[in-house]
């Protein structure tokens, strides 16, 4: 009898690997170009420079998503993780700019603290015990929760727009949005798993009229640069610039675990110490890596577990395609154009679906809670409020110290702080029983070992 595959470990039809692949990369594109825009305007790059930090976050971007799918010696989840380029250091990384820090200064600390975060991988590994179901639900239900305002900025054109909120915005987003849940609906099998991809063809179809897609860069881009490593000169290294980033560092891998574990529910594969110790530690490699390759700290991107859910393709071979793909784009200036040219409406449709998938995965995993328990009630209740202060009111901590800011501005770290605490405190950190139990309790049979124990993923 043949060996049926995990869906994880399952090879798709290149054709299938190749769309699927190239929807993941869709859903992340405008998150991956956003950091090294911003960076670049706040050190005064000039426009071919910032184009050139573009390509090599691309690539690096590819790299670390590889690694991260397939696995190499202790590093790699082995999970369809995609990774990018880190919002999360984006004010330090200002703050330096604005102190008359040159970008190598960046680049040092960047290398810095991967290799802190390489380091202090292990130790996170051992924190999966304090991330029982009612932990782990609330942290990614809070990151679905953190993800819609992105979503819905894009619906209405784009924070600061001109056009914020016009009908023909808010009409191209909601046709997305309708072709993504008919689609699901009405058809079966890979279709259905192109959803995503099949939405926001249709959106970028009907901005083309409204003269929505801005083809501009396209003729005068390269069709082949490569990617040089210390292109802005060797890095320099400060002591407070890296003890900044090693503290954002931290805050990454918080998010990141939680991450790992609503990715491990949807795909039915546990996530064990191990493995959220080999995810956490390619965060640190990618943020290495991404130093030396002229961009910025790397984190597992939280929105692609959305399409995972919308989609139900589980396996980490399309997302390692993405990560090839990402690479060309890299190397391909002209065809990285292109991608870019897709207007955020198009992208706010699918996101408003996808990002409500990451947070509906949060309450699938808090169901598992006993909620006869008022405390139980309580842990939920305040982490959650604490989790939207910065969404709702983002100058909430602005006479807060500054080296407090990586973890006052990330809601998702203060509602896992809050979280991990009040569990902590109400139930002796662990009495809801831990996520890699009820995962195993719900998987089939035939994907178990003695005793209700996991199937090793090694």
């Amino acid at each position: 009898m043949a060996h049926t595959p995990h869906p994880v470990d399952e090879v798709l039809p290149f054709g299938q690997l190749l769309a699927v692949g190239i929807q993941h990369v869709l859903v992340m594109y405008a998150g991956a170009i956003a950091v090294p825009l911003i960076i670049g305007a706040a050190l005064k790059l000039p426009k071919e420079q910032v184009a050139f930090l573009i390509s090599s976050d691309l690539f690096a971007c590819g790299i670390v998503t590889l690694v991260q799918c397939l696995g190499v010696w202790k590093f790699g989840i082995r999970l369809p993780v995609i990774m990018g380029v880190s919002f999360a250091p984006v004010g330090p990384m200002v703050a330096m700019a604005s102190s008359g820090a040159g970008i190598t200064t960046i680049f040092g600390a960047t290398i810095a603290a991967g290799v802190f975060a390489i380091l202090i991988a292990p130790f996170f590994g051992r924190l999966m015990r304090f991330f029982p179901p009612i932990v782990t639900g609330t942290i990614i239900l809070t990151i679905g929760i953190t993800l819609f305002p992105v979503a819905i900025n894009w619906a209405g054109g784009g924070r600061g727009a001109a056009n914020f909120g016009e009908p023909r915005n808010l009409l191209i987003a909601v046709i997305v949005l309708l072709a993504i849940l008919l689609i699901n609906k009405y058809l079966k099998g890979f279709i259905a798993n192109i959803s995503v991809l099949l939405g926001m063809a249709i959106g970028f179809v009907l901005a083309l009229p409204f003269g929505f897609v801005d083809f501009s860069g396209i003729g005068q881009a390269a069709w082949f640069a490569p990617v040089r490593p210390f292109a802005f000169g060797m890095p320099s290294f400060d002591l407070a610039a890296i003890a900044s980033l090693c503290l954002v560092m931290v805050v990454i891998m918080v998010e990141s675990l939680g991450m790992f574990l609503a990715l491990g529910d949807l795909t039915m594969r546990p996530v064990s110490r191990n493995d959220a110790t080999r995810g956490l530690r390619t965060d640190g490699l990618g943020t290495v890596i991404g130093g030396v390759f002229n961009t910025f700290p790397h984190s597992s991107f939280s929105q692609n577990i959305g399409l995972v859910g919308i989609t139900g393709v589980k396996s980490r071979w399309v997302v390692a395609v993405s990560g090839g793909i990402l690479i060309l784009l890299g190397l391909l200036p002209k065809l990285s154009n292109l991608i870019a040219s897709i207007p955020v409406v198009v992208l706010g449709g699918a996101g408003i679906a996808m990002f409500g998938m990451v947070a509906a995965t949060g309450v699938k995993i808090l169901s598992k809670v006993d909620f006869e328990s008022k405390n139980n009630l309580l842990v939920i209740a305040i982490s959650l409020g604490v989790g939207v202060i910065p969404l709702v009111a983002p100058s909430f901590f602005a006479h807060m110290p500054a080296w407090a800011g990586p973890l006052t501005h990330s809601g998702i770290t203060l509602a896992a702080v809050f979280a991990i605490l009040l569990n902590a405190l109400f139930n002796r950190g662990g009495e809801t029983g831990n996520i890699e139990q009820a995962l195993a309790a719900e998987m089939p049979l035939s994907l178990r070992k003695g005793d209700g124990e996991p199937a090793s993923w090694e």
